[in-house]
């Protein structure tokens, strides 16, 4: 009995003395940086804070509140060395929590952090003419969603015009042309949530792309083919009524919000580009061949309007000894997992498919961020005999910062690689030999006149 009053008794010391050394964090100082002048929302973030007792920490927590974190496409964090650091997510009813680790205790940390939303610039009014400027308008939070005290904080908006219909004006702000900054703000309190609105003129072009379909197949005679199939709409202000084509060439100023054509960066060894829709190849599109990519200027059969939709298709290929290295039999496969497809975009849903040579084994996937994978299969192409294994993985809501490598590692006998010249070799030969047998018999039908 005493014993286990003993093990009470000490347990109850080492919690009331973690809780005296608890760290009480400040956000001592906030400087945020809101960029809409795109479809998208990108919000920087420069965090100073500190223990208000001098103790060191290692811990911090970045907020999300539960109506944006839907929006929330793309999240970054970075040490005062602007190196990446650990974010663990925890998603609650309420909010979503970051857990970020810092690399060292201190008692003034700074972190850095970027922040991508999708669909928090909505077009407003929802229709336009063919002749009307496209507004928007946006709906976020003037102070940042922390659950700790912020001693300081200033917030910059950058606006893709100055044309502005209508702001919070929340004093001290200042409207200098397409730029609005608020603050300095003091002694703001934990988890406090105040609305920023802004409505204001924005011409750019609002593209989504629906699906993306990419397919990427490997062969280890020296090739890599790509090939992807977008569904794009114009997710800007709706046209309203109907659409006049002497007018949209007689008048500049006619469908300004419409899409007549963007870039698609590609890698710089690709080659054998084609570009082509339904009706088939798409020839009003320009390639400018440069020392760090591809530049491809793409333009649609039809100028796209808000809720207008089109579907292509686009391929090409690349040398292998680029991306593709092996010893021995272990190959590794290094590329980007998606492509630059134009500037800003944002990728409702991606699907990647990697077809790998037939007999491929041990076959391991890393990603650079968290993907959905599908249950593996096999395609089936010409010379064939059991089918190639392939690979399907999907990612929802990506945006540009999406970019980067994943890592595929299998192995592969290089003997195989003599299955399709030697089953080339084994059909010509059987042709062959059923030429000569059919040369060699005789099949006529003849009849011998009959002796009495």
């Amino acid at each position: 009995m005493e014993r286990h009053i003993f093990i009470l008794i000490v347990g109850l010391v080492i919690v009331n003395f973690v809780h005296f050394v608890a760290p009480e964090i400040v956000n001592k100082n906030v400087d945020r940086v809101i960029d809409l002048s795109t479809q998208l929302t990108k919000e920087t973030i420069k965090i100073t804070a500190s223990d208000e007792a001098g103790k060191q920490f290692s811990k911090y927590q970045l907020v999300i509140p539960g109506e944006y974190h839907q929006s929330l496409a793309y999240i970054s964090v970075k040490d005062a060395r602007k190196k990446d650091m650990k974010v663990q997510k925890e998603v609650k009813n309420e909010a979503t929590t970051f857990n970020v680790d810092f690399p060292k205790a201190a008692n003034t940390q700074e972190l850095f952090v970027e922040l991508v939303y999708i669909q928090q610039v909505q077009p407003y009014p929802e229709e336009i003419r063919q002749s009307d400027k496209q507004f928007v308008k946006y709906n976020g939070l003037l102070y940042l969603y922390t659950p700790y005290k912020t001693t300081e904080q200033k917030t910059q908006v950058i606006l893709s015009s100055s044309n502005v219909i209508g702001y919070n004006q929340t004093k001290p702000y200042t409207l200098s042309g397409s730029k609005i900054k608020y603050g300095p703000y003091e002694n703001i309190e934990a988890l406090t949530k105040e609305k920023l609105y802004i409505h204001f003129e924005n011409q750019n072009p609002f593209m989504t792309v629906n699906r993306l379909e990419r397919t990427i197949q490997i062969s280890h005679w020296g090739n890599i083919a790509v090939e992807e199939s977008i569904q794009l709409t114009h997710s800007g202000a709706k046209l309203k009524g109907s659409f006049s084509r002497y007018e949209f060439q007689k008048d500049s100023r006619s469908g300004q919000s419409s899409v007549k054509s963007y870039k698609t960066m590609l890698p710089a060894s690709a080659f054998g580009v084609y570009y082509r829709d339904s009706n088939g190849n798409i020839s009003t599109s320009n390639m400018n061949i440069l020392r760090e990519y591809v530049d491809l200027e793409l333009r649609p059969r039809f100028p796209l309007f808000g809720g207008w939709k089109t579907q292509y298709i686009i391929g090409y290929n690349m040398p292998s000894f680029e991306y593709l290295f092996n010893e021995g039999s272990n190959y590794l496969l290094k590329m980007r997992l998606i492509d630059h497809i134009f500037d800003d975009m944002f990728i409702e849903e991606a699907v990647v498919k990697i077809i790998l040579p037939e007999g491929c084994t041990g076959i391991k996937l890393k990603t650079p961020y968290a993907v959905e994978r599908k249950d593996d299969g096999l395609t089936h192409t010409y010379l064939d005999t059991f089918g190639r294994p392939t690979i399907t993985f999907t990612k929802k809501n990506v945006v540009e910062n999406h970019i980067a490598n994943f890592e595929l590692t299998y192995n592969f006998s290089k003997i195989l690689l003599l299955q399709e010249p030697l089953l080339l070799i084994s059909f010509v030969f059987i042709i062959f030999m059923l030429a000569i047998i059919c040369r060699r018999l005789d099949f006529s039908i003849s009849t011998h006149p009959h002796k009495d």
